[in-house]
């Protein structure tokens, strides 16, 4: 079953205090840590210069629309593709990242970005296992993020068996065993100094918090509702003149929603008719754009609308 809004967020939130210190992720964290193969690295899941990520999330973040630094960071690309090394004590570049966090452009580009190289793919190794659980997908998360989720799962299959034979809470419990002995006997003492990350895990896990009911603490940070996004606001058709509809925090509710939900059920498309704009929302717009040929971006606007016959 599909995680909520609020539990897709809680689990983010977890890997965020892991790597930022804040739930909510800090967009504007730039760090260089002594022997860290990866370089600088940045960002609310810290992408690294070395891997070549950091440069797609530059790039991303240019190409978008009103990106306000977006002129003085395209400077920078070319350096950025070539994993110019230098750039790790590069003062301009460092503080131009650290504006930039403050801009909302980046940080829904960060948002969409992480999305799709960590989340998403972690939804699919967690379907591909039969693992459902918030917290367990969370822990699979975590893995996407801080690297050497294959080689860990492989691991626990071949020591303990698959999830479909030993249970999907028996297989996590395994995984944080494993991981954290593989963490903790590493060669790169940076890597040593994480197992905290297993160990926060191993908690929820005692506590049986597998849904991630809120509120809920890690390292001493506490993830609640207020900390995750204020609860939906209702508004009525009133309200919304042809608002563009895309997914937000809060979410986007009203009238508005459910008519374009319902459209989209008319069309053939399995989705919740609540007026609650989140993932599946997003999901079958992104959809419904692809097959149409309009950009596939999950955002409602006047085009999509006019083709689902709501403008």
């Amino acid at each position: 079953m599909p995680l909520t809004f609020l539990q897709k967020r809680a689990a983010q939130a977890i890997i965020n205090v892991f790597e930022t210190g804040t739930p909510g992720g800090d967009y504007a964290m730039v760090t260089l840590l002594p022997g860290d193969s990866g370089h600088l690295t940045y960002g609310r899941a810290q992408t690294t210069l070395g891997s070549g990520n950091l440069h797609l999330l530059i790039k991303a973040y240019c190409d978008a629309a009103n990106a306000a630094l977006s002129s003085q960071l395209s400077g920078f690309l070319r350096r950025l593709e070539d994993i110019d090394l230098t750039l790790d004590h590069d003062f301009e570049f460092r503080s131009l990242l650290m504006q930039g966090g403050a801009d909302p452009v980046m940080q829904d580009v960060q948002d969409a970005f992480f999305d799709r190289l960590y989340w998403t793919p972690a939804e699919v190794a967690a379907g591909n296992l039969g693992i459902g659980d918030p917290l367990a997908l969370a822990v699979v998360y975590d893995g996407k993020v801080h690297g050497s989720w294959i080689r860990i799962r492989d691991r626990v299959n071949e020591r303990h068996g698959r999830p479909d034979t030993i249970g999907q809470r028996g297989w996590v419990h395994r995984y944080i065993a494993e991981r954290r002995a593989w963490l903790a006997g590493h060669s790169n003492h940076l890597l040593r100094r994480t197992v905290y990350r297993m160990d926060a895990f191993s908690s929820l896990m005692d506590s049986n918090n597998w849904s991630l009911a809120l509120p809920f603490s890690v390292r001493g940070q506490e993830i609640n509702q207020h900390v995750l996004g204020a609860p939906p606001v209702r508004v009525t058709a009133e309200d919304t003149q042809q608002r563009t509809l895309r997914l937000t925090m809060p979410t986007m509710t009203g009238s508005d929603v459910e008519a374009l939900e319902r459209a989209l059920a008319e069309r053939g498309w399995a989705i919740n008719i609540d007026g609650v704009f989140d993932e599946g929302t997003k999901r079958c717009v992104t959809q419904f754009q692809d097959e149409v040929g309009l950009v596939a971006d999950g955002i409602a606007g006047p085009a999509t609308l006019s083709a689902l016959d709501l403008a």
